[in-house]
C-alpha cells in the first residue's frame, strides 16, 4: 500500500508565504511520527512533499521538494497519481482542509481521515459547538461579532473561527476590552469571542468512525499567557487515566453528534471543577498523536488503516500506558 503523507505546512502548502515556525514545529512532530507508525507496518510505503526551505527529512520515505507553488502543484499531481491513499495532516485555517479533502476525493483515492461534512462544521469553530450544544454536550460559551456578550465578569478570549492551535488567540482582561477590539480585527477573518474559562486544558485523542468512538487518551495542554496571547508550549499526552467513564462518554456523545468524524480526531477542552467544556474539535492528527505509540505501547495508525479495512481493533488501549512530553520548543526545525 502506497500512502501519500501530506503535512500541508512543511509539504508546500506555504510556498507563497513565510512559515511561521513554531506552525512549521508542530507540523515536522506530526509528520514525522506519522510516517514512522506508518512506514512501521509490513507493505506499506509512504510519499511525501517537503518545502524546499526546511531541512531534508530522516525517514524511510519517498521525499519530493517543491520550491514554488507552481511546482507544488505539478508534484501534488504527480504524487496522488502514484499512490493508493492519501492521509492529510491539514489546518482548517482558511477552508485549506476541506480543499484538500475535495481534491483527494475528486481524484478517487482513498481518505484516511474524517469526510467533508465533519470538516466543514469543524472548520468553523462557533458551528462546531452549537452543533454540540445542541445535541447536549457542554461546551465553552461561543459568540459571534454580531452578538450581544453577556456581562460575565473576568478575562475573555477572542479567537479566529477557523484558527489553528494557539495561533491569533488574544486574552482581554473584560469584555469591555474585547469589544473595543472588533473594530480592529484582520480584514476578511472571522472571530468568535469566549469567556475565559478557569480550569485545566486538555485534549482527548480519539479514533472515530460512524458515530462511534474509541478513546485512546487524555492529554495536558501545556498553555502559557504571553503578552495578552496565548502560546502552546507542548502536551503530555495520556496525562490522565484514558478509562475515566465520563471522558470516555463524552468522546462517544461527540462522535455521534458528528457521525461523518473518521479515523484520529483530537477534541480541545477545559477541564474545570463543574466538569468538562469543550473547546474546540480538530478532524485530523493533532500533536498529541506524536506521543500515543510511546504512551500506550501500539500503533495507532495499525489502527487507522484497521477501520479502513471495515474493522475496529480488538485491543483497548485504555487499559495500559505511561506519560509521554512533548515539548515544541525542543523540535528541531530548520
Amino acid at each position: 500500500m502506497r500512502i501519500f503523507v501530506f503535512e500541508y505546512i512543511t509539504g508546500g502548502g506555504l510556498l507563497d508565504t513565510a512559515l511561521t515556525p513554531s506552525l512549521a514545529r508542530e507540523g515536522d512532530i506530526m509528520l514525522r511520527a506519522l510516517v514512522s507508525d506508518l512506514t512501521a507496518l509490513d507493505g506499506v510505503e509512504c510519499l511525501v512533499t517537503r518545502d524546499a526551505r526546511l531541512a531534508p527529512l530522516r525517514l524511510p520515505v519517498e521525499s519530493r521538494r517543491v520550491h514554488s507553488p507552481e511546482q507544488f502543484a505539478q508534484v501534488w499531481a504527480e504524487t496522488l497519481s502514484e499512490v493508493d491513499a492519501v492521509w492529510p495532516i491539514v489546518p482548517e485555517h482558511q477552508q485549506a482542509l476541506g480543499r484538500i479533502t475535495g481534491a483527494i476525493l475528486s481524484s478517487g483515492k482513498r481518505l484516511l481521515n474524517s469526510r467533508p461534512r465533519a470538516v466543514v462544521t469543524a472548520t468553523s469553530k462557533i458551528q462546531t459547538l452549537r452543533l454540540l450544544e445542541s445535541a447536549g454536550l457542554p461546551v465553552v460559551p461561543t459568540f459571534a461579532c454580531e452578538d450581544v456578550l453577556p456581562d460575565i465578569r473576568g478575562r475573555w478570549v477572542l479567537k479566529p473561527d477557523d484558527g489553528v492551535g494557539c495561533y491569533g488567540i488574544r486574552v482581554f482582561q473584560d469584555r469591555d476590552l474585547l469589544c473595543g477590539a472588533w473594530d480592529h480585527l484582520e480584514e476578511g477573518c472571522i472571530y468568535v469571542a469566549q469567556p475565559f474559562v478557569q480550569g485545566t486544558p486538555a485534549s482527548l485523542s480519539l479514533i472515530a468512525c460512524d458515530g462511534e468512538a474509541r478513546l485512546l487518551s487524555v492529554n495536558r495542554q501545556r498553555v502559557a499567557l504571553m503578552d495578552e496571547e496565548l502560546v502552546l508550549l507542548g502536551c503530555v499526552v495520556n496525562a490522565w487515566d484514558a478509562r475515566d467513564s465520563g471522558l470516555r462518554a463524552l468522546a462517544a456523545r461527540i462522535a455521534a453528534a458528528m457521525p461523518d468524524l473518521w479515523g484520529y480526531v483530537g477534541v480541545d477542552l477545559i477541564l474545570t471543577e463543574d466538569g468538562p467544556r469543550i473547546l474546540e474539535v480538530n478532524p485530523r492528527l493533532t500533536t498529541s498523536y506524536a506521543g500515543i505509540k510511546d504512551a500506550l505501547g501500539f500503533n495507532p495508525a495499525a489502527m487507522v488503516l484497521n477501520l479502513d479495512a471495515g474493522g475496529w481493533p480488538e485491543v483497548d488501549p485504555a487499559e495500559s500506558g505511561r506519560a509521554i512530553e512533548i515539548c515544541l520548543e525542543d523540535a528541531d526545525v530548520a
